[in-house]
C-alpha cells in the first residue's frame, strides 16, 4: 500500500502550489522528515530513539562515540534492538559517522537534543509552552531574528490563559479558581520576561510596523493578566461569605469539599449506601384532622366574601402628639437667680459650691458664658437672660482651700458686677479640685 500523496487531500483542482502557506512547510521536507522518523512509531520506539540522541548529546567534552563504547554505555538495552535505534538515527540524519567510524550526532540531532531539553527544563507547576515560547523569542530577539510568526505564537498563548483564567472566574468552584490563581504564579516570571521583551522590541524606531502591531496586542494580553489575580482575590472573597462552617468544629463546607475530591469512586459508593432513603409517602405528613382543616377553609365561602369585601375603616383623628422631651435648665435658671443678687464682688467658692463636685463643676463650666454675651448667641430663652447678666468673673491664679461638698480646693477669684470695682486678680483658667476621701 502506498502512501497518500499530498494532492490527495487538497479540494478538486488544488494543487500544492496553489496553497501559500504551504510553501514555507516544502521547502523544508527534509527538517520535517528527520523530526518524523524521529517521532514515528510506538510509544516504546519513540522513547529510546530520544533517550539515545540525548545520551550521546549530553557527552560534551568527547562527543564521539565508537560502537564498543555505545554498546557499554547502553549496556542495559537489548543489543539488537540498540543496533536497531542507531541505524534509524543514522539513515535519517540524527545520528552521522565519521571518517574515524565514531559516532557523533549531527546538526540536525544536536537542535532535536536542544530543543527537548528546553521543554523539559520548565517546573511540573509552570506551563511548558508558554515558558519555551518567551525563552525562544528571548534568543530570537538577542540574535534579532523576531518575526511577526513568532509573536503571534506567544499572543495565542496569552491569549489562551486569558479566557482560561476567565472561565475559572464564571464557574464559581473555589477550587478551580485557586487552581488557576495557582497556574498565573508559576508563570510569572514568564510574563515578566516578555513584558521585558516587547520593551526593547517597541523601543527600535525602525521596528517592523507588523511586528510592532503584534507587540502591542501581546502587551493588552498581559495588561488583561496582570489584572485577573485582582479578579481572582474578589470571587474567593465572595466564596468566602458564603461558606458554612459546621457547628463549632471550624470545618467549613470547603474542608468537606476538598476531602471528597481526595477520595475515589468505589469509597464515595460506599458511603452513598443507605444515605439516602426513598421520601415517604405524602398522606404521612398530615393527619385527617390537619387535612380536614385545610379543606374546610379553602371550600368555606366566609372567608372568601370577607376578603372581597374588604373596605377602607372609618376615617379618625390623628393623636395628639406628645410635647417634645427638652432640655433640664433649671439648674442653670437656679444659678442665674443666685447670680442676679450679686451686688458686691463676690468670691468664686460662694458662689459655685453647694450639691457636690459635679453640680459645682457645672455652675464654674456655665460662667464662661458671661464672656461670650456679646458675640452671637440665643435670642430668648433661659440661656439669653443667662448671657446677659451685667456680670464679669475674673480668676486668680492661686488655689483657695475650700473643704467641703467634695471640693478640697479651687481657683481663686470673684464675680461682681461691671459698674462696681473688681479687686485684683490674675488670669488663670478655672479649676475645682476634687475632695480626696
Amino acid at each position: 500500500m502506498t502512501a497518500p500523496d499530498l494532492s490527495d487531500f487538497l479540494a478538486a483542482g488544488v494543487v500544492p502550489d496553489d496553497v501559500p502557506e504551504l510553501a514555507p512547510l516544502l521547502g523544508a521536507r527534509g527538517i520535517i522528515g528527520t523530526f518524523i522518523s524521529l517521532f514515528r512509531g510506538s510509544d516504546a520506539e519513540v522513547l529510546l530513539r530520544l533517550l539515545v540522541l540525548r545520551e550521546i548529546g549530553q557527552e560534551s567534552e568527547a562527543p564521539r562515540w565508537s560502537p564498543d563504547s555505545l554498546r557499554r554505555r547502553f549496556s542495559y538495552l537489548d543489543t539488537v534492538k540498540l543496533e536497531t535505534v542507531l541505524k534509524r538515527l543514522r539513515e535519517h540524519d540524527l545520528l552521522a559517522i565519521g571518517e574515524d567510524g565514531l559516532y557523533h550526532l549531527s546538526d540536525l540531532g544536536r537542535n532535536a537534543v536542544a530543543a527537548l531539553g528546553m521543554l523539559l527544563q520548565f517546573g511540573a507547576g509552570e506551563d511548558a509552552e508558554l515558558g519555551f515560547l518567551t525563552a525562544q523569542l528571548a534568543g530570537l530577539s538577542a540574535t534579532g531574528n523576531v518575526t511577526a510568526e513568532n509573536l503571534s505564537h506567544l499572543l495565542s498563548k496569552l491569549n489562551d490563559l486569558t479566557w482560561h483564567f476567565e472561565e475559572a472566574i464564571a464557574s464559581g468552584s473555589e477550587f478551580r479558581i485557586v487552581t488557576a490563581r495557582s497556574r498565573l504564579k508559576a508563570n510569572g516570571r514568564w510574563l515578566d520576561r516578555g513584558t521585558a521583551i516587547l520593551r526593547e522590541l517597541l523601543a527600535d524606531p525602525e521596528v517592523d510596523f507588523e511586528i510592532a502591531r503584534v507587540a502591542q496586542r501581546i502587551g493588552l494580553a498581559q495588561s488583561r493578566l496582570a489584572r485577573v489575580d485582582a479578579a481572582f482575590q474578589r470571587a474567593l472573597n465572595k466564596i468566602e461569605t458564603q461558606r458554612v462552617t459546621l457547628g463549632g468544629s471550624g470545618i467549613s463546607s470547603s474542608d468537606v469539599a476538598a476531602w471528597l475530591r481526595r477520595q475515589d469512586a468505589a469509597t464515595l459508593a460506599a458511603m452513598m449506601v443507605g444515605a439516602l432513603d426513598v421520601s415517604p409517602a405524602p398522606a404521612l405528613l398530615a393527619g385527617g384532622h390537619e387535612l380536614l382543616d385545610r379543606a374546610e377553609a379553602t371550600l368555606a365561602d366566609d372567608p372568601r366574601a370577607e376578603a372581597i369585601a374588604a373596605v377602607l375603616p372609618e376615617a379618625d383623628s390623628a393623636p395628639v402628639s406628645v410635647a417634645p422631651e427638652h432640655e433640664d435648665l433649671r439648674l442653670l435658671e437656679h444659678f442665674g437667680e443666685r447670680l442676679g443678687r450679686v451686688a458686691e464682688p463676690t468670691p468664686l467658692h460662694q458662689l459655685v459650691g453647694g450639691g457636690g463636685f459635679a453640680p459645682a463643676s457645672y455652675r464654674l463650666s456655665l460662667l464662661a458664658l458671661l464672656a461670650d454675651a456679646d458675640s452671637s448667641g440665643p435670642a430668648d430663652g433661659p440661656v439669653a437672660v443667662f448671657m446677659n447678666q451685667p456680670l464679669d468673673v475674673h480668676f486668680g491664679d492661686t488655689l483657695v482651700p475650700v473643704g467641703e461638698d467634695e471640693i478640697a480646693a479651687m481657683s481663686a477669684g470673684h464675680v461682681a458686677r461691671r459698674d462696681r470695682p473688681m479687686p485684683d486678680a490674675g488670669t488663670e483658667e478655672p479649676g475645682l479640685a476634687p475632695a480626696t476621701p
